[in-house]
């Protein structure tokens, strides 16, 4: 028997760093019960002295490492392994000694989407999180058996909406079960100059990624947290939802004639694609046949092509832009120096906007030439870029940087100009990481997201059989 209480009210923020223990670059590590240290780097997991000396590997991970936890008899370990390619998370167990790697569950979810689990301090029961059906829940594992009593294998739901369930961390004692519970919602805001405050914009609704057709008379956007396609006239009337749930979608864009949409869209277990839809609804269709992670769509001004972006997470040498005639089908690549992302074409046509790989630099790429000019850089990480209407300025963020603002630079001369502080903004984390998306709105009206979720820690009080 559960009973769920709210334990206390907190904000929690994370980043993702890497760090020097004994010489050795890692992401995370994680002592375990005897006093060694494994630590992950890349697909690899590794165990070193409790100081990170004398390191070896243990294994191989089919993907990305993280949350490493041991059993409290030290004999064993899990961890989470995530598909950056297919956005699927699943639990993975071994013997200390890294040997015997296997799935924890395997075929139990399709496609799956399990982390970040803890067992109770007895050793009897694992629990985790779960993303099932759209909702994130708290999920119990029984590990012990015996002769008359096999282990259950299939994991018994602790928890159930509406809330989005996370973390679950074991009290000491083994009587309580700490949860994160949070209700997301955003608010779509508008910086006015004038008073120096962020007002809400149609209405406040919790929603990002806006896009305004080139006429003015309407905007597409993203819906959070569903993460579904809209599309609404300039004063928010005749809304028309185009895409649904399990599919999510992302950063839309009008074409110049203002008939289409294209937008990056993903099924659950499945990369992101380039889609393109009419305005006036239907089926989605992708722009092309590849399995690649496609993003950031950007229409040349003559509405004849599509730019985007090819990510690859973990080898991003092999990331590039590419290009479709809508005209021919024809699919060409743009050649650069080094790798960038976020294609946003110029309102003449000649260049894109884009950003470096390592989010560090806003660059110009000259679409004849290939050849790429800095724009701007030392201002911190470079987050969503979008033109002013006659493509004298470039606007971005840097809403993942210690002093966070909104920038615009003068293209003639990279002049740099920060017009909005947003210290003390709570931005609404994005799909994509824990960015916020940015924007600009009639008459250059800086757009933002404001975080309105709320995240409590649950104490689950609980009689394990």
């Amino acid at each position: 028997m559960v009973e769920l209480t709210k334990f206390f009210r907190i904000l929690l923020k994370s980043a993702n760093s890497s760090r020097q223990l004994g010489g050795i670059d890692h992401t995370e590590g994680v002592w375990s019960p005897t006093g060694r240290l494994l630590f992950t780097k890349d697909n690899d997991i590794y165990s070193a002295d409790h100081n990170g000396l004398s390191p070896r590997k243990l294994l191989t991970a089919p993907a990305l490492p993280n949350t490493i936890r041991f059993s409290p008899d030290g004999t064993r370990f899990r961890f989470n392994a995530f598909d950056s390619t297919t956005g699927t998370q699943t639990i993975w167990e071994a013997n200390a000694d890294g040997t015997s790697l296997h799935p924890l569950l395997p075929g139990w979810s399709s496609p799956p989407s399990e982390c970040c689990g803890s067992w109770t301090p007895d050793g009897r029961y694992y629990v985790f999180e779960a993303v099932r059906n759209g909702a994130s829940n708290i999920w119990a594992l029984r590990e012990d058996s015996s002769l008359f009593r096999k282990s259950r294998k299939e994991p018994v739901q602790l928890t159930t909406g509406p809330l989005f369930f996370s973390s679950p961390v074991p009290s000491k004692d083994g009587k309580s079960l700490f949860v994160v519970g949070a209700q997301l919602r955003a608010e779509l805001v508008r910086f006015d100059s004038k008073s120096g405050e962020f007002l809400p914009y149609l209405g406040g609704i919790s929603a990002g990624e806006l896009d305004f057709s080139r006429d003015g008379q309407w905007i597409t956007y993203i819906s959070y947290p569903d993460d579904t396609l809209w599309r609404c006239k300039a004063d928010g009337s005749d809304r028309l939802q185009l895409t649904y749930a399990p599919q999510r979608s992302a950063v839309p864009h009008w074409s110049p004639d203002g008939k289409r949409i294209a937008f990056a869209a993903a099924f659950p277990g499945k990369p992101w694609q380039i889609h393109l839809i009419s305005a006036n609804g239907g089926l989605p269709e992708p722009l092309t046949s590849t399995a690649s992670i496609q993003v950031d769509p950007t229409w040349s001004p003559d509405g004849t092509a599509l730019a985007f972006g090819v990510s690859d997470n973990i080898h991003p040498e092999t990331s590039s832009l590419d290009v479709v005639d809508l005209k021919t089908h024809a699919l060409s690549r743009i050649d650069v120096s080094e790798p960038v992302f976020a294609p946003r074409w110029s309102p003449d046509g000649r260049s894109l906007a884009v950003i470096s790989f390592d989010n560090l630099r806003l660059l110009l790429l000259d679409y004849q030439t290939h050849s790429l000019q800095t724009l701007a850089s030392g201002v911190g990480v470079v987050g969503y870029v979008a033109w002013s209407s006659d493509g004298s300025y470039v606007y971005f963020d840097t809403v993942q940087t210690q002093n966070p603002a909104y920038y615009r630079v003068r293209v003639k001369d990279a002049t740099l100009e920060r017009i909005v502080d947003l210290n003390g903004f709570h931005a609404y984390p994005e799909q994509f990481g824990p960015g916020s998306w940015t924007g600009l709105g009639p008459n250059l009206s800086p757009l933002f997201v404001r975080n309105r979720s709320t995240q409590e820690i649950f104490a689950l009080d609980w009689d394990l059989p």
